[in-house]
């Protein structure tokens, strides 16, 4: 991670514990952990002066932007929270206005929010599905998508011509194909069903990718060839679906459908969870976890969620 240009992750981060501290509720843990967090590394430290300074900037921000409902009736204390939401929201824009991503995902043709998944029938009858967090531009003439960030599925129309899907990392090829282009921070995760696509690296050999694999694609290069695992996709049908799952990962890809922070304490990490989870109600998925395993759910905000192993009581 670059010093000169934190990620996108890492200013929600600073933004997120920016929340905490201004609502009030943070205890001295919260504040160590704040403190941990900063000195991991000089991005971290230099985000968090910057969502210092955005603070002082948004210190004077109009009522109206405040949002609808906050969970505590304290007035000034609503106010410091509306002020550091504002600034959340705000800062991971503010800190990439030199960078062409954040803002031109702002611009697409096709954007969801966290928690949002849209589809678009395209004009020669394949499907475009969007996942949480995405943006994509649509070219119907040139038959070209620009996947500006997260995840993107289609499922391409029979006897038509290819469709281009362009990305920071390289460009993926669908020949009338069914499949999923995901942006991380690793790269590209191409996972095909049928059909088959080409994969071009920016600088990198090409390389066909058939039906039943995925596989990661950096900007130099593609990894080794996987069998695909067919509940990646569940978000298509607004499922999250996993057997023997280690909690953490779990929970980071959950986290990806909630506004707001999702923290939790790394012992959880060892158990392992099962099932099928609608993403539509994140806070129920949170509550199923907590019947089922040996976990608790505390709240401080609806944006602010804390999962910590269940006390036993005598």
């Amino acid at each position: 991670m670059s010093s000169a240009a934190p990620s996108r992750r890492v200013a929600e981060d600073a933004a997120h514990w920016l929340v905490l501290l201004e609502s009030g509720a943070a205890s001295d843990e919260d504040r160590r952990q704040l403190q941990h967090w900063r000195d991991q590394c000089p991005s971290h430290e230099q985000t968090w002066q910057k969502a210092q300074g955005l603070r002082g900037r948004f210190a004077s921000l109009p009522g109206e932007l405040a949002l609808a409902s906050l969970d505590r009736p304290d007035l000034g204390r609503r106010a410091a929270l509306k002020r550091a939401l504002v600034v959340a929201a705000l800062l991971p824009a503010g800190w990439v206005l030199s960078q062409q991503a954040p803002v031109a995902a702002l611009r697409a043709d096709l954007r969801t929010a966290a928690g949002e998944r849209k589809a678009l029938r395209l004009p020669d009858g394949s499907l475009l599905q969007l996942d949480t967090a995405s943006a994509v531009n649509i070219n119907t003439q040139t038959r070209t998508l620009a996947l500006i960030e997260g995840e993107l599925a289609l499922s391409m129309a029979t006897n038509i011509a290819a469709i281009a899907i362009h990305t920071r990392i390289g460009r993926v090829v669908a020949n009338e194909a069914e499949l999923c282009v995901r942006l991380n921070g690793q790269g590209c995760r191409v996972s095909v069903w049928r059909g088959s696509v080409d994969l071009f690296p920016e600088n990198g050999q090409p390389l066909r990718l058939h039906g039943g694999h995925q596989t990661t694609m950096t900007a130099s290069s593609v990894a080794p060839l996987q069998p695909f695992d067919t509940q990646q996709p569940g978000w298509r049908d607004g499922v999250l679906s996993v057997e023997n799952q280690p909690l953490g990962v779990f929970l980071a890809e959950l986290s990806r459908y909630r506004p707001g922070v999702l923290r939790w304490d790394p012992t959880l990490e060892a158990l392992n969870v099962t099932g099928t989870f609608r993403l539509d109600d994140t806070d129920k998925v949170l509550f199923l976890l907590a019947a089922s395993l040996p976990l608790q759910v505390q709240t401080r905000t609806r944006y602010w969620v804390t999962l910590t192993p269940r006390k036993i009581t005598a």
